[in-house]
């Protein structure tokens, strides 16, 4: 019998983010790739910043907003149990930054999850992508590969296109149409809920 699970082995060796609805760009290990498929015609965008409890700064949360806050606005929804986080190098606030969010379908785990961004070369590369003559009506219908190399602030990220991998089609379009049936929404992300449990 071997010392680690094989549940274990596989959630270790994955590059992906695992265990929740997201597929998260940092989680990317430096030198390797995800392979996806979008699930939707155009990203779900918003504006987005981190903020911490009060009590402590370990407990961190992203707080989304439809449109770009005013310092009000940000007030508001930090409410008084939450700080805005401060910059890497202390001086000030992260900003508030535009982000984007599209349900996908990420081959190595084999399920739905959410692709969620506010890196500006991903959103770049897919631009770049979408306006290519050979995939500017069918974003849905190829695959991506999401990588990463560097780490830290010399972090680099690039989205790259593929044909649909063979026999595909038709095990994404269940899976979408599951994901579905049971409910799912972007517009929770707003409201601090969880996409795939609108309502809840």
């Amino acid at each position: 019998m071997p010392f680690i699970s094989t549940v274990a082995r596989e959630d270790a060796a994955s590059t992906s983010s695992t265990k929740d609805g997201y597929l998260n760009p940092n989680k990317i290990k430096s030198g390797e790739k995800v392979r996806f498929a979008l699930l939707a015609d155009e990203p779900f965008m918003f504006y987005e910043l981190w903020g911490h409890e009060a009590a402590d700064p370990q407990k961190r949360k992203p707080f989304r907003f439809t449109e770009d806050p005013t310092p009000e606005d940000i007030e508001a929804k930090l409410g008084d149990s939450h700080v805005r986080s401060l910059s890497r190098d202390g001086k000030g606030h992260e900003p508030c930054k535009i982000a984007h969010a599209v349900p996908v379908y990420n081959y190595e785990l084999e399920k739905v999850q959410i692709l969620s961004w506010t890196q500006k070369t991903i959103t770049q590369d897919f631009d770049g992508i979408s306006q290519l003559e050979d995939y500017a009506d069918s974003m849905t219908e190829v695959d991506f590969f999401l990588s990463r190399k560097g780490e830290g602030t010399d972090t680099k990220y690039s989205v790259q296109a593929a044909p649909r991998k063979k026999g595909m089609t038709l095990t994404i379009a269940e899976e979408w149409e599951s994901v579905n049936e049971v409910g799912f929404d972007l517009n929770e992300l707003i409201k601090g809920g969880d996409p795939f449990k609108p309502g809840e």
